[in-house]
């Protein structure tokens, strides 16, 4: 694996973190691979409840492509195939972890960067940090999967501002749109993100997981719903030995204490 991906498990919580900060965190295909082996990883470990996504150095989350690897790694039509699909496999996976997954976003959040921000559940990120898609000032065409994440999120109007100007927006206007969640002190972004991961990872993981996956089916076309499933999961809670804890720990005004099962 390459150091300019670095992985963190601590308790319940999973760390993914782009670590080449004098790039502000550009990324390779050496890194989207690493990446995504990560994920596959910490998808599998049932010790990890949450997954936490940033950037190294406190001044960017991902600033997008590395322009530097577009000579070695995108020259030819094969090699811009083959990133295309590495790439997207990697958001697919980011947006299909089975457990909820943050973006903490110190800085720039920047194309591939935002990209990557809207396949995680929830987005933190600092009062100083600021978020663009500049795709129409590069001349770049952008797929039907990432626009859709956008509209999923933001709605279409904002959609189109965003990829129709390419500028940069404030962590405020970002707010306001519902691109983050949440923006705090710059200096309290880390603190903040693990104060709610910790938080998620004390809940019944049976019932959050199941919520990831309900919430993922209603913004599929009707048609792709899969309400079964949807309905199997909620079961799969009442049936389980979390629903009888939770119970006993409200009874007994005490913590619960959640194995997942």
């Amino acid at each position: 694996m390459t150091d300019k991906i670095l992985t963190e498990h601590s308790g319940d919580i999973a760390r993914i973190i782009f670590n080449q900060p004098e790039k502000r965190n550009a990324v390779s295909l050496e890194m989207w691979e690493a990446v995504e082996a990560a994920v596959v990883r910490f998808s599998k470990d049932p010790t990890v409840r949450i997954l936490i996504l940033s950037g190294a150095g406190g001044k960017a989350f991902v600033s997008g492509a590395d322009i530097s690897k577009f000579e070695s790694e995108r020259a030819s039509e094969e090699g811009v195939a083959h990133y295309n699909a590495t790439t997207k496999r990697v958001y697919d996976m980011v947006e299909a972890f089975p457990k909820p997954t943050i973006a903490q976003v110190d800085g720039f959040c920047i194309g591939g960067g935002v990209a990557l921000a809207l396949c995680c559940d929830i987005r933190i990120c600092g009062a100083g940090s600021s978020f663009a898609v500049p795709a129409a000032k590069l001349g770049l065409g952008y797929g039907y999967p990432g626009i859709k994440r956008l509209v999923n999120v933001v709605g279409p109007a904002y959609a189109k501002e965003i990829f129709f100007t390419a500028r940069r927006f404030t962590a405020e206007e970002s707010l306001g749109m519902g691109l983050v969640n949440r923006v705090v002190d710059d200096a309290l972004v880390g603190q903040t993100v693990t104060e709610m991961a910790e938080m998620i990872a004390s809940n019944a993981p049976m019932t959050v997981n199941s919520v990831k996956f309900i919430v993922g089916e209603t913004v599929k076309d009707e048609s792709q719903r899969d309400l079964d499933a949807c309905a199997a999961k909620v079961k799969e809670c009442f049936d389980s030995q979390d629903y009888i804890e939770g119970r006993r720990a409200f009874l007994e005004k005490r913590k619960a204490n959640f194995v997942g099962a």
